[in-house]
């Protein structure tokens, strides 16, 4: 379920906005407003939050120029996109499948740093302010500022934030851009996808451990070069360390779920003849006869074996109870041909895909239109569990 709104889409990609964004908004309005504020003690209140607001809303503007240049490299590439996040840690592009070669990868993972410096570099020279690479750090601009007019001292803090963005992301900590940089190399030259995601993914767990270690060491008030010191850049460092650790870990096990689905089909996991409900059925004989004598969350609605719906509990909890008795199925139902369906043939992780995709948990598999079985997420996982180590001998 998606905890933030749709802000639109560019080139066919969705752009979705987590809440968790605004804390972001704020931090850099806060920051920039204070360091504005210092260097231009004859600006107004008023000039100096509405700058400090525009140029974070510019950041992340910019963030999403970052994660769009991955997002249209990947369909270049033949890579489905479906959407992008901008949420709390910057942005992340929902690229539907691994890259087809470390070449794609390569590609598809550069142009992101490379979007990030380039517009750095154009914001500095738009600033019309030389020497400004000297600053830097985030919020903190020096020098020659104080004598911008606004527009100016907005680029010149846009120009060096969007070349450190550009340069951090190519840090080589999987899944950051540079860990997948880090990836495409070792899959080149080991010619093994999961292998190489394993040492990326120590690479980047390490380089999470020692973000961890320099933000605590901070919050002891240890000064770093560029980071400074102090409890909330300390915690700040040691916050983002935490997330990537645990994006790397996940990162591999995904890589290992669908190297061990790749080529087995979804009928070796499928549940045959799963229990169908009649589009007639009301609620109340649903309740009753089906979802109180079962485990299952959802029933194919089929008539004369062909799948004409799926209903769910999430379907039956928007029914009020003294509704029950009058309303029909077919009333309550997802129609066929809004069902997402698969094949008993089709790939098992591209099924999985799907359910993740979609957020769903049981996908009905047909074959010319008729119901053949039900993939529920459970399933997959069950059969990943019964699989000793995890596919270790494949």
């Amino acid at each position: 379920m998606r905890s933030g709104f749709r802000l639109g889409k560019i080139f066919g990609i969705s752009i979705d906005v987590d809440w968790s964004l605004l804390v972001i908004i704020f931090l850099i309005t806060w920051s920039l407003s204070s360091a504005f504020g210092q260097m231009h003690r004859d600006w107004s209140e008023g000039l100096i939050w509405s700058t400090a607001l525009l140029g974070a809303v510019v950041f992340l503007a910019s963030i999403l120029a970052h994660e769009l240049a991955h997002s249209l490299v990947a369909r270049s590439q033949g890579i489905p996109v479906k959407s992008i996040t901008l949420f709390i840690f910057g942005g992340v592009s929902n690229i539907q499948r691994d890259p087809p070669s470390p070449r794609a990868e390569f590609l598809i993972t550069i142009v992101g740093p490379a979007t990030s410096i380039i517009l750095g570099v154009v914001f500095l020279v738009l600033s019309g302010v030389s020497g400004a690479l000297g600053s830097l750090g985030l919020g903190n601009p020096s020098g020659p500022i104080s004598n911008l007019d606004p527009l100016s001292t907005l680029l010149f803090w846009l120009g060096p934030v969007n070349i450190a963005l550009g340069i951090f992301n190519l840090v080589p900590g999987f899944p950051l851009d540079g860990g997948r940089v880090l990836r495409s190399i070792l899959w080149a030259a080991s010619s093994s996808l999961r292998r190489s995601t394993q040492w990326a993914s120590w690479v980047g767990q390490a380089v999470a451990w020692l973000m961890i270690f320099l933000g605590i060491s901070m919050v002891f008030g240890v000064e770093l070069p560029f980071f400074g010191s102090g409890f909330v850049n300390g915690l700040w460092l040691a916050f983002i360390g935490w997330f990537l650790h645990n994006a790397s870990v996940q990162s591999y096990q995904q890589v290992v779920v669908h190297d061990l689905l790749e080529g087995v089909s979804v009928s070796r996991m499928m549940r045959l003849n799963p229990p169908t409900v009649p589009p007639e059925c009301t609620v109340s004989d649903l309740v009753y006869g089906h979802v109180m004598d079962s485990d299952d969350h959802a029933f194919p609605v089929t008539s004369a074996t062909r799948l004409v719906g799926l209903v769910t509990l999430d379907d039956v909890r928007k029914v009020g109870r003294d509704q029950w008795e009058t309303t029909r199925v077919q009333q309550i139902m997802t129609p066929y041909d809004q069902l997402v369906t698969t094949g008993p043939s089709a790939d098992a992780s591209e099924a999985l895909n799907l359910l993740n995709q979609r957020d769903i948990r049981q996908l009905p598999v047909t074959e010319r239109g008729q119901l053949v079985g039900l993939l529920r997420q459970r399933d997959v996982v069950k059969w990943l569990h019964l699989q000793a180590g995890w596919g270790e001998r494949r």
